[in-house]
């Protein structure tokens, strides 16, 4: 049995966050909360799940604005098949669910993979997206980013001895740099699924996510990012990703010659590092640049 699914940010379950449908014949799980326009549609990193968005959520993002988060493909509480996780395939579900919700056009916005992702849909189908959030994503990725993702990706592959002792770990994991709140804890708290014997590990496949990542090496990210037509925003956590003295996963000049490559972008530097920076600090600083960007037909600075 999942523990997940307990934070919404002060909402609860029965009040209606949570909801799941059939889009391209998966059961989709995804977040919706607050009803006013534009709707923002967030759409989360590689191995992570709707939750991570928990601390944009508790920012109030959802006090101003409808926001959709769903679970992709193979993550979360979403249906996991044994392929289609090429971006193309992504695009899909996200066309689907907007369709099934009634959205016609909306402010698009994800985090790393999500953010590569929303890049994409802008630029194939900018008929469905008004604005894009890119939040930590650069056409140029780190030399070592296979090296400074691998103690995270590891725990999709793991048993822990208890749903505690796997929040425990990532506690204490150096790439949260000491930082954890309630946001945090229930993001991770919603990938746990509870074995029989009471040990824990991700209901997150490592087999969706391995094919999701050849998915985003395959595509040709300078030519995509320069077809964006559409306003950007791009923020970028420029603080260590794992212990101290490590760089951060998303390296400032890449992260500039990305915005540069925009037609109409804003580069936005945010508290944290990879992880940290949609929780806290770096999550209150994010929602209100997201409002100033929302707010202004141009954001070229």
């Amino acid at each position: 049995m999942s523990t997940g699914a307990a934070y919404h940010s002060g909402r609860r379950d029965d009040e209606g966050a949570d909801r799941v449908l059939e889009i391209n014949g998966l059961r989709t799980h995804f977040l919706d909360l607050g009803d006013a326009d534009p709707a923002i549609v967030l759409l989360h990193g590689l191995s992570a799940n709707a939750h991570s968005f928990g601390g944009l959520i508790g920012a109030g993002l959802s006090e101003r604005h409808r926001v959709v988060a769903p679970d992709l493909r193979g993550r979360g509480q979403t249906a996991a098949p044994d392929a289609g996780y090429r971006m193309a395939d992504h695009a899909a579900d996200v066309l689907a669910l907007l369709d099934a919700l009634g959205l016609g056009r909306v402010v698009l916005g994800g985090h790393s993979f999500g953010a590569f992702l929303s890049i994409y849909i802008a630029a194939h189908h900018p008929d469905r997206v008004e604005k894009v959030i890119a939040i930590d994503a650069a056409i140029t990725l780190n030399p070592r980013v296979g090296e400074m993702l691998k103690p995270s990706l590891d725990r999709l592959t793991r048993t822990f001895a208890s749903p505690d002792a796997y929040l425990a770990e990532l506690r204490t994991a150096p790439y949260m740099d000491g930082v954890w709140d309630d946001a945090i804890e229930g993001y991770f708290r919603a990938e746990i699924r509870e074995n029989a014997d009471g040990s824990a590990r991700s209901s997150t496949s490592a087999n969706a996510v391995a094919q999701a990542l050849q998915g985003v090496v395959s595509e040709p990210w300078r030519d995509l990012v320069a077809r964006v037509r559409q306003p950007v925003m791009l923020f970028n956590a420029i603080g260590p990703y794992g212990p101290p003295g490590s760089p951060a996963l998303v390296e400032p000049q890449y992260a500039q010659e990305t915005a540069k490559t925009f037609q109409d972008c804003r580069y936005v530097v945010v508290p944290g590092n990879h992880i940290t920076m949609v929780f806290g600090e770096g999550a209150r600083a994010i929602c209100e640049s997201i409002e100033s960007f929302i707010s202004n037909r141009s954001n070229t600075a």
